[in-house]
């Protein structure tokens, strides 16, 4: 099914806020989002399509929800757009679909093993959220239970039971969350089935994922990009190349095949455990990752004299920071590949890129996040 005929509607897209199936065609949001960039980036480089899925649906290889209960109902579902209301959600369109059903047999369970759902409001109860990820090319299957607590009542016969109802679950794992906070995972992860992480298959490298490990969401779309990204880096086999906010690896080890060196740098150290053991996984012996903040380790880089050939980055929502890109600059790189999930804050960080003396070619769109509002934007930069 081509996008032109794969137009569908969402009975909660009015109340969930998470998405808006329904309110346009793919090929309309695709035309809206090249626009958006544009209004921010086109006086700094041409800016070309959006790269669009095929099949927008059913894309997101992370499913999370929340347990909580609406007239004494156990329920799962998404808070409604700038609330804290549950709007318990069955089949979503964007999430993976076997995702969703393992969700909807954990809410039964919970029914029918009679666990207490966490009231945030009381601090009481045992069930906060369930997290499933799901290795898209691997099949395999991971469950996170989040839980306010470490005792879990009837534990081992609920695992048994969800086990025998969904074969297809490689690992299930319980997370300890018991701080009064809005973040979803807690510090304490106990396995209670398998490994403890899955693996998936991108861009031809096997990465380990972890429960709180960074991963594209859209496994799809995140080969286009990376693709997207080798090119615009122009690798000839000689190059020294950072990977800033490496996250677990992914984009760095997609270009140490066709680079001399490359350096991964990330603050999260469990995200570097999982960086390391990924390049060991693909015996790459060109690559290595810090635990590190980025600007530091560029700022003694400089101060060695030592040099990068391209920086890669790929930041949070809100962006860059001057103190970063003085850094990078200071190591003096031919190229900047920079990839970026607002348009608005690469705005303002091209401009301090532009009085570093570095300048933008081109600018793209690739979709991620099919009927949200977000949109991802690479940008190759280059030394004036």
């Amino acid at each position: 099914m081509g996008i032109t005929e794969a137009n569908k509607s969402c009975p909660y897209v009015k109340k969930c806020g998470a998405c808006h199936i329904g309110d346009r065609t793919y090929e309309e949001e695709l035309a809206e989002k090249k626009r958006q960039i544009e209004r921010y980036i086109k006086k700094y480089c041409p800016v070309k399509d959006m790269a669009g899925m095929y099949y927008p649906y059913h894309y997101r290889n992370k499913v999370h929800a929340v347990f909580g209960r609406i007239k004494n109902e156990v329920v799962a579902g998404t808070y409604e757009e700038g609330t804290h209301n549950i709007i318990p959600i069955k089949d979503c369109l964007i999430e993976d679909a076997q995702a969703s059903a393992i969700i909807k047999t954990v809410t039964e369970l919970i029914k029918s093993f009679k666990i207490w759902i966490y009231n945030e409001d009381t601090g009481r109860g045992l069930m906060r959220h369930i997290l499933v990820r799901k290795g898209m090319s691997t099949k395999q299957i991971m469950v996170v239970l989040v839980t306010a607590g470490a005792e879990f009542p009837h534990k081992n016969n609920f695992i048994a039971k969800l086990r025998e109802l969904h074969p297809e679950i490689t690992t299930i794992v319980q997370n300890i969350n018991d701080e009064n906070t809005t973040m979803v995972l807690g510090e304490r992860d106990k396995p209670l089935y398998g490994t403890g992480y899955i693996e998936d298959v991108l861009c031809g490298l096997r990465f380990r994922i972890s429960p709180s490990s960074f991963y594209q969401v859209n496994s799809v779309q995140a080969q286009v990009l990376y693709k997207k990204a080798v090119q615009k880096a122009a690798l000839t086999g000689e190059e020294t190349v950072i990977d800033a906010y490496c996250g677990i690896g992914t984009i760095g080890m997609v270009m140490a095949a066709k680079a001399r060196r490359v350096i991964g740098i990330e603050l999260n150290q469990h995200a570097v455990r999982d960086a390391n053991a990924n390049a060991k996984r693909n015996n790459l012996s060109n690559i290595q990752f810090v635990a590190a903040d980025a600007t530091e380790y560029m700022t003694r880089m400089s101060e060695n004299a030592e040099r990068a050939d391209v920086v890669v980055l790929d930041p949070p929502r809100s962006g860059s920071t001057p103190e970063f890109v003085k850094a990078v600059a200071a190591i003096a790189p031919k190229r900047i590949v920079y990839i970026s999930c607002n348009p608005e804050t690469l705005e303002r960080d091209l401009e301090w890129f532009r009085k570093a003396g570095y300048r933008a070619a081109e600018a793209e769109g690739v979709d991620m996040f099919a009927f949200t509002n977000h949109v991802e934007v690479i940008c190759s930069l280059y030394r004036a």
